[in-house]
């Protein structure tokens, strides 16, 4: 063979296995029902003209007959292809076909879902080629104490791989300085960092230094009657997170505050009621991811009625509420949110925090509850986006009154169904982390899949949001 021949040999093999590596990832168009039901159909007329032809009558020409066959086959065609569209619609969203008024929003929603099982897959690819300490790290966002990017931090992301980053109004000065700081985080990182912070408004606002007590509470989105103003306080919110490279607001939270409570007192809610929570915390949630900014909602299963006096950063609150309460109230804007036909309500990220609801679970604080992560969070509300806990560092983060270590409690936090460990400070906590995860893979308390699981959303959710190109590790396969 020569070697002209040889080449263009190995380019057509090299294009075959490419052609087939890409229809294995993505359905093709050839599977699309529409067209299978042609083709079946198409195949049926020629026998069918074929006979026509031969009993045909008199003064009746062939191409008449085949322009009625045409119309007649054409209605057929029709009442297969809905057929089959609404049970594809029926099974990926739990009813049938839309309203045609509704049209626009169910085509997004099923482009949602196509894209969002593209980026599962492309996600696990990563987690396949990906080294344990890479997947360790991937599970940790980082606090550094330093006012500026430091040789600690960049340890923390050079090194041992941490997911993300969380910065505080003490790292934040000015909009040159947290460019350039944001920018070295993400040139240091081997794969994009989450880098987020605390945006929620007046009372808790990490940007005071740059725009001082320009952001609206969330009490005061709500007072205003309009949820217009809610989108667009999330807009320009969203707009001044990401030009300083910030890419996560650990908000909103969407907890039912009672009057006076610990979240009400600090004007942290959007209403006394799960409707007007849900009414100005989703017109936020959209103005926010909008723009491209991951939103967090926080904090499951909500801290709405705990009393002001018991702060989960210094204790670890009780709600006596009875399990009706609870779902009904605390646990109604997350299940809305998480089920809601409107993708751009779709938090991709929920913080867990630290309470204990006895009626549900007597022992664990909610962020290293299994009950609550796995089985009502997970599997009854059907979520599968990243779930992140609330500091590690809180003194909320105890069994039995015995408060925990940073390993042990993100030990916890993963066999729960936790995603990511939040305010994992400097690299000696790190590799503590790290280290006991490792521990706990050695005697079975967390298995390798419950990592993989875990990697794979925060992969995921680095495609979704473009901080990551959504390619195979290879670089041959990319989501539209």
């Amino acid at each position: 063979m020569s070697t002209q021949g040889s080449r263009d040999h190995r380019n057509n093999t090299s294009q075959s296995r490419n052609q087939q590596q890409r229809q294995q990832a993505f359905p093709t168009a050839n599977t699309f029902p529409g067209r299978q039901i042609w083709r079946r159909t198409s195949a049926a007329v020629n026998p069918l003209v074929s006979l026509l032809k031969e009993r045909r009558p008199r003064g009746i020409k062939i191409w008449h007959l085949i322009l009625l066959m045409l119309i007649f086959d054409t209605g057929i065609l029709w009442q297969d292809f809905a057929k089959n569209m609404t049970q594809i619609v029926s099974h990926s969203t739990g009813g049938g076909l839309a309203p045609k008024s509704h049209s626009a929003k169910q085509a997004n929603k099923i482009q949602h879902l196509t894209n969002d099982m593209k980026y599962k897959q492309l996600a696990s690819l990563y987690v396949d080629h990906m080294s344990l300490d890479d997947k360790l790290g991937q599970l940790i966002v980082g606090r550094f104490t330093e006012s500026g990017y430091s040789p600690n931090l960049d340890t923390m992301i050079n090194q041992q791989h941490i997911g993300g980053v969380i910065l505080y109004a003490n790292q934040i000065h000015t909009i040159q300085q947290i460019q350039a700081d944001t920018a070295r985080m993400q040139s240091r990182a081997n794969l994009p960092l989450l880098i987020g912070t605390d945006q929620e408004g007046l009372t808790v606002n990490r940007l005071a230094n740059i725009y001082g007590p320009d952001s609206l509470t969330a009490q005061a989105m709500e007072h205003s009657g309009d949820p217009n103003v809610a989108n667009n306080e999330g807009k320009k919110i969203a707009q001044r997170l990401l030009n300083l490279g910030i890419n996560v607001n650990f908000a909103p939270d969407v907890d039912v505050g009672i009057q006076g409570g610990y979240i009400d007192k600090d004007l942290r809610d959007f209403g006394h009621t799960a409707d007007d929570v849900i009414k100005y915390a989703g017109a936020y949630v959209e103005g926010l991811q909008s723009k491209g900014l991951i939103a967090c909602l926080k904090h499951f299963p909500g801290l709405g009625d705990v009393p002001a006096e018991l702060d989960p950063h210094s204790t670890l609150p009780t709600v006596n509420a009875d399990k009706d309460h609870i779902y009904n109230v605390d646990l109604a804007t997350f299940k809305h949110f998480i089920q809601s036909t409107n993708p751009q309500e779709h938090a991709d990220m929920i913080m867990a925090t630290d309470v204990l609801m006895p009626a549900i679970d007597p022992k664990f604080p909610a962020e290293l509850s299994h009950t609550f992560i796995t089985d009502i969070l997970r599997t009854e509300f059907g979520y599968d986006g990243v779930v992140i806990s609330d500091s590690l560092h809180m003194q909320g983060v105890a069994i039995d009154g015995q408060h925990l270590n940073i390993g042990d409690a993100a030990v916890l936090a993963i066999q729960a169904g936790i995603d990511m460990a939040l305010n994992v400070t400097g690299s000696t906590e790190v590799a503590e982390v790290i280290n006991a995860l490792k521990a706990a893979l050695q005697n079975g308390a967390v298995t390798q899949a419950r990592i993989d699981e875990a990697v794979m959303r925060i992969i995921k959710l680095k495609m979704e949001r473009h901080l990551m190109p959504a390619v195979t590790p290879g670089g041959d396969q990319r989501v539209q």
